[in-house]
């Protein structure tokens, strides 16, 4: 395996452990389950300070819902494989932000 592919295997590992993490967090904060339903809050301040909460988590969302959903609703197999690419991508890439931040940090070499 190459060192780049190993990089985004590894960004993409990273991506979707942070993004349980934070929704686990906020699971146990505040007795429900985190959601995109956090952007209509009503409050704009509340609703602000749920975007960068969301851009993290968002993996994880997406996949609880799409999981969800193709059990209870009969989702098609397409859709479902779609949904789980675009998490995929969205963690591999919110994975990526982490480590540099942590290599900026000087916390990581």
């Amino acid at each position: 395996m190459s060192p780049e592919a190993l990089n985004s295997l590894f960004s993409l590992a990273i991506g979707f452990a942070f993004a349980g993490a934070l929704t686990s967090g906020y699971q146990a904060f505040a007795s429900r389950p985190a959601g995109f339903g956090l952007l209509n809050e009503g409050v704009v301040a509340k609703a602000f300070a749920a975007v960068p909460f969301l851009v993290f988590a968002a993996p994880f969302i997406i996949m609880r819902n799409t999981l969800l959903g193709a059990k209870v609703e009969r989702r098609r197999f397409e859709f479902v494989m779609m949904a789980t690419i675009i998490a995929g991508f969205w963690s591999m890439m919110s994975g990526t932000f982490f480590l540099m931040t942590l290599r900026a940090a000087g916390l990581l070499a």
